[in-house]
């Protein structure tokens, strides 16, 4: 693409607009009245290709409508909220898991079983110098971990998604951004 077709490319609004017989087509509308004048036939239409059809109210069938719409930026304030709400109820999710998890392991006998192996690998046959596994593992020390990695999860998460739309933002003002097309169903 050439600086001119890149710069009347941002001089112009695209909108699809149902059409008539041909079906749907897209309508280019300069921004201002400046960019009006540079840009030859602003705001003819054309048709757009046909790919599937829709109902209608009456049962007929028309063309389905494409717009075709370009991420140019996004706002590092919005994605660092909603990165920091997913984080959060990710963060939930997985203190849930780990503390739902650890009552069906303690439930289950695995520990006991577990204290009974290491005692029978390592203890002494008179029973001194027996290992005792919940000096080392038990339920709040398990969800204190938990909840310190949860946090770190967060913070990591929330910075990484914004340090990644400010990345975007740069990237996408070289290359242009991300080109998206819209169907109607």
């Amino acid at each position: 693409m050439s600086d001119q077709e890149r710069s009347i490319s941002t001089m112009v609004q695209r909108r699809t607009v149902p059409g008539g017989p041909g079906g749907a087509s897209t309508v280019a509308r300069p921004r201002d009245r400046q960019a009006a004048a540079q840009i030859p036939g602003a705001g003819v239409g054309t048709p757009r290709p046909r790919t599937g059809r829709v109902k209608v109210s009456g049962g007929q069938l028309r063309p389905a409508r494409k717009a075709r719409l370009r991420i140019a930026r996004l706002d590092p304030w919005s994605v660092m909220k909603t990165a920091l709400m997913f984080s959060v109820a990710a963060a939930i999710i997985l203190f849930v898991a780990v503390a739902l998890l650890w009552t069906v392991v303690e439930g289950s006998g695995a520990l006991d079983q577990l204290q009974e192996t290491l005692n029978a690998l390592f203890g002494n046959p008179d029973g001194s110098g027996r290992v005792e596994v919940s000096a080392y593992i038990d339920r709040w020390r398990v969800l204190g971990f938990t909840a310190i990695v949860c946090g770190i999860n967060v913070i990591l998460l929330t910075a990484l998604a914004t340090l990644g739309s400010f990345l975007y933002n740069l990237s996408s003002s070289v290359l242009g951004g991300l080109e998206v097309t819209l169907a109607e169903d």
